[in-house]
């Protein structure tokens, strides 16, 4: 079967990428098999470090990832790079004298230890000496019992991770407390500032990206709209020519630019560029999560027998964070620039076909299986297809972002 593998992020205290967790399924199709932990960690090693390359997942970064207690005692773990691996410990490890030489050896070894869904007692104490980061449930476990943990003595000098940060609000809560790492989808949630007006500049920006990709526009009339922003042009240029294209000469124009790489790819580098210009006091994972949507959302759609209009699944995948890229309610942008019924609707109100396809993508990028299964039959798109489009997308955005 087919091996499904997300990833979620993790960040610091000045919300720069740290991490990702993988998420794993083995195939959706047989929905859903029990599968152990041993297999399912096997299944993302083999995955993500032989079949896939971690760098494609990862983009450079740490990968955190679920080891059972058998694993960890068979020394799974010291089979893969200590640089890009956290070796996360399940909360139903039994801290045993075997497992703690192991963490030992794993540790005077360089790799990085991190415990899940951490809670301390007596049996805990050698293994919680031996790890990196401690995993806190910020939503299950009581705050009193939070703030107990973080000036507990026995935890001085070790990193607390606070997981399942889904709120700025939440953010903020365990930013104070002392938490040095967050992971959850916080950083995608708007912070409403009243009274907040779109700058003249930034509406003619998401002009553009709507301009760039409307059905009709041609080779000319791209070039005249993007040949008016300058830094545009100078950093899609600068983009083709970094690309690893074959090629004998620079690319010096953008004419040249789409007879390499093509007018769609174009369309959606130029578009991308725009809308990292609105951003640049949001973390950069941010815009990467869009480009990631967009790129996942257009090609589920080129997979579906159901869709026609990629352009628009493309841009609602683009804007699903453009309420937290300007901190404005999403009804107050869409009102703002001359977008179509069909993307408005689906960004405002969650309506009509074209916005199952960012359901599609929202669930897989989460690991709920269940809600990809579910749209992947109302959108037509054959569940097989699934991971390899969104690893593509995952390497897309990663290459634009670096």
């Amino acid at each position: 079967m087919d091996t499904y593998i997300a990833r979620q992020p993790i960040f610091d205290r000045k919300k720069h990428l740290f991490a990702y967790e993988l998420l794993f399924r083995d195939g959706l199709s047989n929905c859903f098999p029990h599968i152990d932990g041993d297999t399912a960690t096997s299944k993302v090693l083999s995955s993500s470090f032989l079949a896939i390359g971690i760098e494609s997942i990862t983009g450079g970064k740490r990968a955190f990832i679920n080891f059972t207690q058998n694993l960890l005692t068979s020394e799974i773990p010291s089979m893969f790079p200590r640089e890009s691996t956290v070796v996360e410990i399940l909360e139903d490890v039994n801290p045993v004298q075997e497992v703690i030489e192991t963490c030992r050896k794993l540790s005077s070894d360089g790799y990085y230890l991190a415990l899940d869904d951490f809670f301390f007692d007596a049996g805990m104490h050698e293994l919680v000496k031996l790890v990196n980061i401690i995993k806190i449930d910020f939503r299950s476990t009581p705050v009193d019992k939070i703030k107990k943990l973080i000036n507990s003595p026995e935890l001085a000098g070790i990193k607390l991770l606070a997981e399942k940060i889904e709120t700025n609000e939440e953010f903020k809560a365990a930013f104070d407390m002392g938490f040095e790492y967050f992971q959850g989808y916080f950083f995608s949630e708007p912070e409403i500032i009243k009274g907040k007006e779109l700058s003249g500049s930034t509406l003619q920006l998401l002009n553009l990206i709507i301009e760039i990709n409307k059905p009709d526009v041609n080779l000319e009339k791209l070039e005249k709209i993007i040949e008016h922003d300058i830094s545009i042009t100078y950093k899609l240029l600068r983009y083709v020519n970094s690309a690893s294209i074959k090629r004998r000469a620079e690319i010096s124009s953008i004419r040249k630019a789409v007879m390499i790489i093509g007018l769609d790819e174009l369309k959606r580098l130029a578009s991308l560029i725009s809308l990292s210009k609105v951003s640049v006091d949001k973390p950069e994972e941010l815009i990467k999560s869009s480009c990631v949507k967009a790129r996942f959302c257009e090609k589920l759609g080129q997979e579906s027998t159901c869709a026609t209009k990629y352009n628009e699944i493309f841009l609602i995948g683009l804007f699903a964070h453009i309420d937290a890229i300007l901190d404005q309610p999403m009804k107050d942008i869409m009102e703002k620039i001359p977008i179509s019924k069909t993307i408005s609707d689906a960004l405002i109100n969650g309506e009509g076909e074209a916005v199952k396809y960012l359901r599609l993508a929202e669930c897989y990028e989460r690991g709920e299986w269940n809600g990809v299964k579910e749209y992947a039959a109302q959108t037509c798109v054959d569940e097989s297809v699934i991971p390899g489009i969104y690893i593509e997308a995952c390497k897309w955005a990663d290459e634009f972002a670096a």
